[in-house]
C-alpha cells in the first residue's frame, strides 16, 4: 500500500468537492481526493459564458456518447460530462435549482430516512448564500447563489404573458414548491463561476489533512471478503498505485461513472460482469440500473429587432461584451444558461409541476466543429424537458477495461407518459409566446416550425431533435428494495466501508437541474459518515 487515509473519496466532481472539504472541517480526519481530470486553470472555465467553449472540449469534458437509442430512430445522443475540479459544475449551466420538496419527501417514503425535506431543506440552507432576497433569506454558506447578470426585457415579457396565462408567479423557484413562473438562480459570484471546487474547496486547498491528486485514473475498488480497503488508480506518468483507506472509500464519480467503478471491482449484475471477464465479488443487479435524465426539446423563435440579444455577441459588439466582462465582470458573459423558466403540469391530474420550460432571449446551433455558435439574427428560445420521466435506462460495461467508457443506454421516450408530456410542455410554450406583451415580439418559430402541430408531428421532431439536458441519474439507487445498490446512508449494500454519494444515488432524479442535489448529496454524506464514525468509536469504548 503506497499511503493511509481515512477515507478516499472517487471523483472531485459535485457532490466530491462539498464531501472533501466537510470531511476535513474534523482536524482530525485524513482524506484523500482523487480526480480524473486536470486542474480547473483556465479563463474560460471560470468566466460564465465559458460553457458553450466546454461543451466539447477536449481536456475537461469527457465527450461520452450514448449507444444508438432505438426510440429515437438509432441516433447516439451526446453527453457532455465534467473532467476536472468540480466535475460537471465547472462546464455547465450554472442553473441552481434545488428541486420541489415533495421530491425529497417521495425519497423518505421509499425507504430513505434522513433525506426527506425536513433535513434536506436545511441543509441547503447552510450550504447556500443567496443574495437575491428572498422572503426568508439564505446567507452564509459556502455557495454563492445570484440571479443573472443581465435580465432582458423579454425575460420579463416571458413572465409576464405566462401570469397573463394563469401560471402563479414563482418569487423563489428554490422555495420547495417549484410550480409556477419565474427568475432562476446561478451559482455565479462577481460575475465569476462558482463551481463545488470553487465554493466548497479552493478556500481549503492547502489543510494538511487534504491530499488532492489530479490525473488519477481510479481503476477498481480494491476488495477483500467484501470489505472495501481502498483503491487502485493509474498516475499521469502511468504508474500504477494503490491507496489504503483506514475508514471508508467513497465513490462520487458521477451517475456514469460510479456505477462502472463499482462493476469493475466486481459488484453488479453478474450476467453483466461474467460477460465482460469481470470476477464477481458481490452479485447486486441494481449496479447501472435505473438511468434516468432529462430528455429535452427545443423550440426557437424569431422576434423582432432588440427582442433578443443574439447581436450583442456578433461582430464589433462582441468585443464590446468582452472588454465590459474583463473590466466589470458584468455583461452578457457574465450570463448562466437561462435566466428564467416556468414549471407546469403536463395534465391536471399531476400531483406538481413535471414539466420545465426554460426561457432565454438568444439562440444558438452548432458549427461544424461541434462548437457552440450564436445565430446572427434576432431570436429567443425555451428548453423543455419532463423533470420526472417515467422512462428508464441503463449502464453497462463495454469490456474490463477501466480506459473505456461504460455503455450508456438512456432509453428516452420509451413511454406513453413521456411522450405525452413532452408534447404538453411544447404546446405549453407555445401558449406562452402566443400571450401579450411576449407575442408582440414574436416574428414566426423556426423550430419545430408552425406545420409542426399535430401530436404524431411533434413526436416525428422530439424523436429527430431531442436531445439530453445532461442531467443523468439513478445507476446506484438508494433505497431497501432488491434492485436498490446503496441503503439511506449511502453505504453499498453487501459491501462493508464501501459508500456512493452523487447523483447516481437518486431514486427518482429531483424536478429540475441536478447540480445543487449533487452538492446536497454530498453534505448529507458527509454528515452520516462523520457521525457514523462517532457512533462506532463510542461503541467501542463503550
Amino acid at each position: 500500500m503506497k499511503d493511509q487515509y481515512d477515507y478516499i473519496i472517487v471523483g472531485a466532481g459535485s457532490a466530491g468537492c462539498v464531501l472533501a472539504r466537510r470531511l476535513t472541517d474534523a482536524p482530525g480526519v485524513r482524506v484523500l481526493l482523487l480526480e480524473a481530470g486536470p486542474e480547473a486553470h483556465d479563463f474560460w472555465l471560470r468566466t460564465p459564458a465559458g460553457m458553450a467553449r466546454m461543451m466539447h472540449h477536449p481536456k475537461y469534458n469527457w465527450n461520452f456518447e450514448t449507444e444508438p437509442v432505438p426510440t429515437l430512430g438509432d441516433r447516439r445522443i451526446y453527453w457532455p460530462r465534467g473532467k476536472t475540479m468540480g466535475g460537471s459544475s465547472a462546464i455547465n449551466g450554472m442553473v441552481h435549482i434545488r428541486g420541489d420538496r415533495r421530491d425529497y419527501d417521495h425519497w423518505e417514503a421509499l425507504g430513505n430516512p434522513g433525506w426527506g425535506w425536513d433535513r434536506i431543506g436545511k441543509l441547503f440552507d447552510a450550504m447556500e448564500n443567496d443574495i437575491t432576497g428572498p422572503a426568508k433569506p439564505r446567507l452564509g454558506g459556502p455557495l454563492n447563489i445570484s440571479h443573472a447578470a443581465v435580465i432582458h426585457p423579454t425575460v420579463h415579457d416571458f413572465i409576464a404573458a405566462g401570469r397573463a396565462l394563469g401560471l402563479r408567479y414563482n418569487d423563489d423557484v428554490n422555495s420547495g414548491d417549484i410550480e409556477g413562473i419565474g427568475l432562476l438562480k446561478f451559482n455565479i459570484r462577481n460575475g465569476q463561476r462558482q463551481s463545488s471546487y470553487d465554493a466548497y474547496l479552493a478556500p481549503v486547498r492547502d489543510r494538511a489533512n487534504l491530499t488532492v491528486i489530479t490525473g488519477a485514473h481510479v481503476t477498481r475498488v480494491v476488495l477483500n471478503e467484501r470489505t472495501a480497503k481502498g483503491i487502485a488508480a493509474v498516475l499521469p506518468d502511468g504508474q500504477h498505485v494503490t491507496f489504503h483507506a483506514r475508514g471508508e472509500v467513497i465513490l462520487a464519480a458521477g451517475a456514469l461513472n460510479s456505477p462502472q467503478l463499482l462493476m469493475l471491482s466486481g459488484v453488479g449484475d453478474p450476467a453483466e460482469l461474467v460477460r465482460h471477464q469481470v470476477g464477481v465479488v458481490h452479485a447486486l443487479p441494481g449496479v447501472g440500473a435505473n438511468l434516468q435524465d432529462h430528455f429535452v426539446s427545443r423550440v426557437q423563435v424569431r422576434v423582432t429587432p432588440g427582442s433578443s440579444y443574439n447581436k450583442s455577441l456578433q461582430g464589433w459588439r462582441k468585443y464590446l461584451a468582452g472588454a465590459q466582462y474583463l473590466l466589470k465582470q458584468s455583461g452578457y458573459l457574465a450570463l448562466g444558461s437561462s435566466p428564467a423558466a416556468a414549471f407546469v403540469k403536463s395534465h391536471p391530474d399531476m400531483a406538481y409541476a413535471d414539466v420545465e420550460i426554460s426561457f432565454r432571449p438568444m439562440t444558438f446551433g452548432f458549427d461544424t466543429r461541434g462548437g457552440v455558435a450564436v445565430h446572427k439574427f434576432d431570436a429567443m428560445s425555451a428548453s423543455v424537458y419532463r423533470v420526472r420521466p417515467s422512462s428508464r435506462g441503463r449502464i453497462g460495461l463495454h469490456s474490463s477495461d477501466p480506459r473505456q467508457p461504460a455503455r450508456f443506454e438512456p432509453n428516452y421516450l420509451a413511454t406513453d407518459d413521456d411522450i405525452a408530456a413532452m408534447i404538453a410542455g411544447i404546446r405549453a410554450f407555445r401558449s406562452i409566446i402566443a400571450q401579450s406583451p411576449l407575442r408582440e415580439r414574436v416574428v414566426a418559430e423556426m423550430v419545430p416550425g408552425p406545420d409542426v402541430r399535430s401530436d404524431e408531428q411533434l413526436l416525428d421532431y422530439l424523436r429527430a431533435d431531442g436531445q439530453c439536458a445532461f442531467h443523468p441519474a439513478g445507476t446506484c439507487k438508494m433505497g431497501p428494495d432488491a434492485m436498490a445498490v446503496v441503503d439511506c446512508r449511502l453505504r453499498v449494500h453487501g459491501i462493508d466501508r464501501l459508500r456512493v454519494a452523487d447523483a447516481s444515488i437518486m431514486p427518482v432524479v429531483v424536478s429540475g437541474n441536478t447540480n445543487a442535489a449533487s452538492m446536497v448529496i454530498g453534505e448529507n454524506a458527509a454528515r452520516m459518515i462523520l457521525e457514523d464514525a462517532r457512533h462506532q468509536r463510542t461503541v467501542a469504548a463503550a
